[in-house]
This record gives structure tokens, C-alpha cells and sequence, in this order.
């Protein structure tokens, strides 16, 4: 089969188009026919080396953790899943991913993928839809009518906090360019900052939640929007310290991804409640400048490699 793979760490010309063996499963597995592949921050941050400091990867690595295709075989004890499932996961990291024509998953990473949008589509939902939902309501406990700050609300993780918050009832604040602001209106926010002519910091007080996605001065301005005992979550790592300085608490985490909780967003898009943005489609061999795109920051939305 055809892969992009990775020989050793650095910029985005170390991926390479090449022919590799297909993948065996497990009993407990699935092979996955892949149809597209999302192109996430994590895939160009493990490109550089960024992440050996936390996990040790064996080279030649093949990229690319946000799946959508159709199961092409399943294990002896597989019984979710029948050959010919259009189905969408975020595999786990710590194996080969999804740059491929084909990719080994866990039968517990699986879900059927939503019948409403294309494989294209679906594939740019597995990984930050999942990470908006866990920091959201499994880390920052977000309830109905509270108040949520969603920074980046224009990017991957925001449009899909930005939705999943306001169809769980809580009042929504994003921070987004001008450019954008029309985008984050139109999935739910209820109020606009721009970020690139406004101070968030001087307009906003008492808020019960804020998610963040940039880091450094963003978060540092946050602290003090929350009210007492708010909860500040963070996908790039929250500084405790001055959580507890400000009297409100700050928490990180760690994408857990499972299909159960994948199936739940899979039915949301279905029922019209969520939807994907996608800012580009580019084909497998185009890798280098979909992560090129990807590290620019600038990208709206889902960028996917169609496989």
C-alpha cells in the first residue's frame, strides 16, 4: 500500500510518499480502508521531535491520527463491525496512523461515522471533536446556563467547543479575528471578541468556564475573567500555580479517545447539531503542505489529506 511515512524527525520535507507492507490486525482490530485522513497540530509537533521528551517512536512512522473510511477486515472478536462499515476513529498515537491506503485500529477506538456528511468530512471530527468534548464536560464539568469563554474559536478545537457548548445550554464568548467572527456566529456563539483589536480581559469578568487553546499571555489574561472557583481547561497545559493564586482552578489533560463517546458526536451530526469546518482538502501526496498549513496557524477550521 501507499503511506506517507516519516524516517527521522525535522521540517515538513522529512515526509515521504512511499510503498510499505499493509498492516496486520489483532483479534481485537480492525482494518480500516481509509478514505481521508484530518491533519492535526500533534502530527507536525511528533514530526519535529517535539514529543520524544514524553514518548520514545520507532522510525519509519506513519502520521496522521484523525481516521475516516470503511472497514476493509475485522479480527476473530470483532462483532461491532462488518466489512464494509463506513466507520471514523482517532487511532492511537503510540502505532502507525492514518497517511495510509490502510490503518490497524482498536474495535474500541471505532464508531460508525455519520451518514449525513462525506468520508472527507468525517475524518477532520475524530480528534478535536473528541478533545472539545472531554475538556468541555469531563474535565471542566460545563452545565447548562453557565458561561463559557472558548479561545481560538475559529480553529479546530474552538468550532467544535463553540457548538458542543451551546447545545449543552451555556452562554458562549469566542475569541476569533474579525475575519472570522461570521463563522463563530453562525455555530452558536453568542458573543464575538476580536481578538486582534479587543482585550478579552478588560470586557469579561465572572465567567464559570474558560477553554484555551492558545497558552502563554491568553492564559495568563485569563485567570482573572473567571469567577471564584471557575475552571480554566487548557489543550496546551494549564499553570496551576496561578490557577490557585486567582482562587480558581486550572486543569489540563490528555485525549482518552473512545467510540462510545465518538458514536454520541457521530449522532450529533446526524441530527444537524454539529458541524465539521473544513478549510482544505488536499490529496496524500500533498502531506508536506498540508502540515506546512497546519503549523502557519492560520488554518479555518479541518485541514484533510484525501487518501
Amino acid at each position: 500500500m501507499k503511506a506517507v511515512r516519516i524516517h527521522s524527525f525535522g521540517d515538513a520535507g522529512v515526509l515521504k510518499l512511499e510503498d510499505v507492507p499493509k498492516p496486520a490486525i489483532g483479534p481485537d482490530e480492525v482494518l480500516v480502508k481509509v478514505a481521508a485522513c484530518g491533519v492535526n497540530p500533534v502530527d507536525w509537533k511528533i514530526r519535529e521531535g517535539f514529543m520524544e521528551q514524553m514518548v520514545h517512536y520507532a522510525l519509519p512512522l506513519t502520521l496522521g491520527w484523525d481516521v475516516a473510511g470503511t472497514v476493509a477486515e475485522t479480527g476473530a472478536l470483532v462483532r461491532r463491525f462488518n466489512e464494509g462499515d463506513a466507520v471514523f476513529c482517532r487511532p492511537d498515537t503510540l502505532r502507525n496512523g492514518g497517511y495510509a491506503e490502510y490503518v490497524a485500529v482498536k474495535t474500541i477506538e471505532l464508531a460508525s461515522a455519520p451518514r449525513s456528511i462525506p468520508l472527507d468530512h468525517a475524518a477532520g471530527i475524530p480528534l478535536a471533536s473528541q478533545a472539545a468534548w472531554m475538556a468541555l464536560f469531563e474535565v471542566a464539568g460545563l452545565k447548562p446556563g453557565q458561561k463559557v469563554l472558548i479561545h481560538g474559536a475559529s480553529g479546530g478545537l474552538g468550532t467544535f467547543g463553540v457548538q458542543f457548548a451551546k447545545a449543552a445550554g451555556a452562554y458562549v464568548i469566542g475569541t476569533t479575528s474579525a475575519k472570522n467572527a461570521g463563522l463563530v456566529k453562525s455555530l452558536g456563539a453568542d458573543e464575538i471578541i476580536d481578538h486582534t483589536s479587543e482585550d478579552f480581559s478588560r470586557k469579561l469578568k465572572g465567567m464559570d468556564v474558560v477553554f484555551d487553546t492558545i497558552g502563554g499571555e491568553t492564559q495568563a489574561k485569563s485567570w482573572g475573567v473567571l469567577k471564584k472557583g471557575g475552571v480554566l481547561v487548557s489543550s496546551v497545559g494549564a499553570d496551576e500555580k496561578a490557577a490557585a493564586a486567582n482562587g480558581v482552578i486550572g486543569r489540563s489533560f490528555v485525549l482518552n479517545s473512545n467510540g462510545a463517546r465518538l458514536q454520541e458526536i457521530s449522532g450529533l451530526v446526524d441530527a444537524g447539531k454539529v458541524t465539521v469546518i473544513i478549510d482544505k482538502v488536499l490529496p496524500l501526496a500533498e502531506a508536506k503542505t498540508a502540515h506546512e498549513l497546519s503549523q502557519s496557524g492560520h488554518a479555518k477550521g479541518k485541514i484533510i489529506l484525501n487518501v
